[in-house]
């Protein structure tokens, strides 16, 4: 029984979005975890801490293992966390003694997620573009049309089409470099070791970490941020920040498109099973929907902040469950806003 509407069989077909969740899903974490053990190897045999050849070895054994990401089911109910059953199996297949050695989960699983969170970034910002590009157009186009002003839900003085859709676009500009600044705050390396401070690799941590950091294509890092979770809060606010402008333009082409004031003209609108007359604005709904969903969720998430000591079981698995439907919801936003915009066949009068 599948219960996220993000992947359900038939709400998927409302909430889903096939992108944001291939960046997602468990094969892509699992690819990434797979990188990380792979070139932290590399890394130790670079910088000395045990043979090259060896490192190599089994660096190679690690890219080529065929690991299904079920077979980490019994394990992480048992630890917390999929890696020990990872790195079990990876001994079986490379010398073992040059797997994971002076690392921790954590290493692995953060490491993991800040290549999915390059990837996600970058999703991100193209349909930013995109969605900038259609809502210039629709300026272009409808821009000089009249409109209702209307303050407080009453009707004001009389505005341009352009003046309601500045409301809408400006923001999605704001929010590319928000998105672009957080890179440098989230797209990092883990590296901590058993307690945070990289001890078991001596006078080289520094060495290792910058090696780690390269293959990847990852920030190095003073410190592990294990306990250190702004970055994630923060990507978290800037999801909820696009999700509540895309829903903030939902909310206003809704209510344009009301019978009575039909300030819009859409096509595709979307059925009803008792009132054939009608045409709802299903994807301007979807957005509304959507910014509240994130909006709910980033309290949660920023509770995933508050870490005991050097780790916290419960506030970074809290972690696991929020930040990836955020993403998921984000990056449906975006598409439908998209979708959106290239159904308008209308707007205001002229």
């Amino acid at each position: 029984m599948n219960t996220s509407v993000f992947d359900h069989p038939w709400l998927g077909g409302l909430f889903g979005d096939t992108e944001t969740a291939a960046i997602w899903s468990p094969e892509s974490q699992l690819r990434h975890m797979l990188a990380f053990e792979a070139a932290w190897s590399r890394a130790l045999g670079a910088c000395g801490i045990f043979d090259a050849a060896q490192a190599e070895s089994a660096a190679s054994a690690i890219e080529q293992a065929d690991v299904e990401p079920q077979a980490l089911a019994a394990g992480t109910g048992a630890d917390g966390v999929p890696v020990p059953a990872l790195v079990e199996m990876l001994r079986r297949v490379a010398p073992a003694e040059a797997v994971h050695k002076g690392a921790t989960s954590q290493d692995v699983i953060d490491t993991a997620l800040a290549m999915t969170l390059r990837e996600t970034t970058a999703l991100f910002l193209a349909r930013l573009e995109r969605l900038i590009a259609a809502l210039t157009a629709l300026e272009r186009h409808f821009g000089e049309n009249r409109l209702t002003g209307r303050t407080r839900m009453q009707a004001a003085v009389p505005i341009t089409v352009g003046d309601r859709l500045l409301s809408w676009r400006l923001p999605l500009g704001d929010h590319v470099p928000r998105l672009k600044a957080l890179r440098l705050r989230v797209e990092k390396v883990q590296i901590g070791g058993a307690a945070g401070n990289r001890a078991a690799l001596g006078d080289r941590a520094d060495a290792v970490v910058a090696d780690v950091a390269e293959r990847l294509g990852l920030q190095p890092t003073q410190k592990a941020w294990h306990a250190m979770r702004d970055g994630i809060g923060e990507y978290a606010a800037v999801l909820s920040l696009i999700s509540g402008t895309l829903g903030k333009m939902g909310q206003d082409i809704a209510l344009m498109a009301q019978q009575g004031v039909d300030e819009i003209a859409l096509s595709g609108g979307g059925g009803s099973s008792a009132m054939p007359h009608k045409s709802n604005p299903v994807l301007a709904e979807l957005l509304v929907t959507l910014a509240r969903f994130n909006a709910a969720q980033l309290s949660g998430l920023h509770q995933a902040l508050v870490h005991e000591q050097e780790r916290s079981g419960a506030a970074w698995s809290l972690e696991w469950m929020i930040l990836p439907q955020m993403a998921l919801a984000t990056g449906r936003g975006l598409g439908a806003a998209i979708d959106l915009c290239g159904k308008v066949e209308r707007m205001g009068t002229g």
